[in-house]
């Protein structure tokens, strides 16, 4: 059994943990009958979960949303899609492994799945870049977009990453320009688009495949304009105030839904979805196949009205005080 990663808020779990292996063993080692007491603590550490994950800061969120054994683009693809078929390439010099995308088939109906992938462990994400797409990746998605809207497959977006890289090379091929046509181009796709941000969704790294008719979120996942380290060091010169941006950037589920920028957040099981990664498929599959069928029950003209609506109504604010809005000095 792999070894679990605990956050330091999951520290309190740990010391019933060990207790519920222990009985565990103690079952398996011997015939003396331990199930009401194993029965006991797993309901208690449940609860005790439950309650953690209830309370948690933005802060907080933001290390769920980065947690190593979090699922990933390919962990949900290889959930739900009968059958899978990866593309590659975009047709001009490169193949991003950052990003990823293909051909589905989800029960009876092909789609686009595209996504950023992390790594589960360093060698992993060295070579995938930590989920940081380069132009090429970009492109490829593009690329794979305008084949969707060609053969009429709806496309389904996950969203988890810190950023699009900012290396010097990725600049000089043009990452700016390659995350601007893909808000352009998307705009005009005739096939309904659902995004969902998985765990980590920054800045133009995430809009690069985050124009949909219909934007989700799961509950512990971040969408954020900057990490909150890049906003602390920016307003304060002090990274060390990570957790008081995060407050103020408004990054968390419910802030986003009460602002109008997602359109549902997705209940994640007790202790998020590292702890129960099939159930969190489950829950996102069922969200997705709910969405699309309201979709596709729309008019092209209908969808892409409404897709330019939505992000036509996003951005619209009321002017705050400095305090009210937790930015103060």
């Amino acid at each position: 059994m792999a070894r679990r990663h605990l956050l330091e808020f999951e520290k309190p779990l740990v010391e019933l943990e060990k207790q519920i292996e222990q009985i565990r063993e103690l079952a398996r080692d011997s015939e003396v009958d331990v199930s009401q007491q194993l029965l006991q603590l797993e309901t208690l550490a449940t609860r005790r979960r439950e309650e953690i994950f209830q309370a948690l800061t933005p802060a907080q969120k933001i290390q769920v949303a980065r947690h190593p054994q979090r699922p990933s683009t390919l962990d949900f693809i290889q959930m739900f899609c009968d059958d899978w078929v990866e593309l590659h390439g975009d047709r001009n010099s490169s193949d991003d492994k950052a990003l990823i995308g293909g051909i589905g088939r989800i029960g009876e109906r092909a789609v686009l799945l595209i996504g950023q992938q992390k790594g589960r462990d360093t060698k992993e994400n060295v070579a995938r870049n930590f989920g940081m797409a380069t132009p090429g990746g970009y492109r490829k998605a593009l690329r794979l977009m305008e084949h969707a809207d060609r053969f009429k497959l709806p496309i389904f977006s996950f969203i988890d990453t810190p950023g699009a890289y900012a290396g010097l090379l990725a600049e000089e091929q043009g990452q700016g320009e390659a995350i601007a046509v893909n808000l352009r181009e998307m705009f005009r796709l005739r096939v309904p688009i659902i995004a969902t941000v998985i765990g980590e969704g920054g800045s133009g790294g995430a809009l690069g495949i985050g124009v949909a008719d219909r934007l989700l979120m799961f509950e512990h996942s971040v969408y954020t304009v900057a990490s909150p380290e890049a906003c602390a060091s920016i307003l304060w010169r002090d990274a060390a105030k990570a957790p008081e941006a995060a407050a103020a950037l408004k990054i968390t589920g419910s802030d986003l839904l009460s602002l109008g920028v997602v359109d549902e957040v997705l209940k994640e099981p007790a202790g998020g979805n590292n702890w129960a990664p099939l159930k969190a498929g489950e829950i996102l599959k069922n969200a997705l196949e709910r969405h699309l069928e309201e979709l596709l029950a729309l008019s092209v003209d209908q969808l892409r009205e409404g897709r330019y609506k939505k992000f036509r109504a996003i951005g619209r604010v009321q002017e705050v005080s400095a305090s009210e809005s937790g930015l103060s000095a």
